[in-house]
């Protein structure tokens, strides 16, 4: 299995894993100390934020490279790191892809659509409150998916370089 590639499809997985990391131990604590609409109007401010090239080159640049060395594993001899790289596909896919895009992102374009200045406390409070602890325990899933999927890749990695 090329080297190369293998090490450059963990870098990218542990730049996910560590995104949704911080995320979870530093971003989603500091917003939960702050109002209904600084919540808000911050939460709408990163999630546009995000939504940029490095971004995006990461997030699916690992998406490809999983299923391409999922792929080419098939045909390698070594069955434990083609079942190593085959989990953190199958775990990228349906912990972060499915998680993101069938949770996440529905989460994500409901608070885009908020016009946040008109909307009364009352209607902050009920938006945040349907919103907050769901998009949380979805990214903890998807931090618990990328780590474990960023694990087993370095596994593959050792495996590799003991070959």
């Amino acid at each position: 299995m090329n080297s190369i590639l293998l090490i450059t499809t963990t870098l990218f997985s542990g730049m996910i894993a560590g995104l949704f990391y911080a995320w979870t131990i530093s971003v989603t604590p500091g917003l939960a100390k702050i109002d209904n609409s600084s919540y808000l109007k911050a939460f709408q401010s990163m999630n546009r934020a995000i939504l940029n090239p490095a971004f995006f080159i990461a997030f699916f640049g690992v998406l490809a490279l999983l299923i391409y060395h999922s792929y080419v594993s098939f045909t390698s001899q070594d069955q434990a790191q083609s079942w190593l790289i085959i989990s953190a596909t199958i775990l990228y896919i349906l912990g972060i892809m499915a998680v993101t895009i069938a949770g996440n992102i529905p989460l994500n374009n409901s608070l885009e659509s908020l016009q946040i200045e008109s909307m009364s406390i009352e209607q902050m409070e009920t938006f945040r409150s349907g919103f907050e602890n769901k998009w949380n325990a979805l990214n903890l899933i998807r931090t618990v998916c990328s780590a474990v999927s960023f694990l087993l890749l370095i596994i593959a990695c050792l495996q590799n370089a003991n070959n």
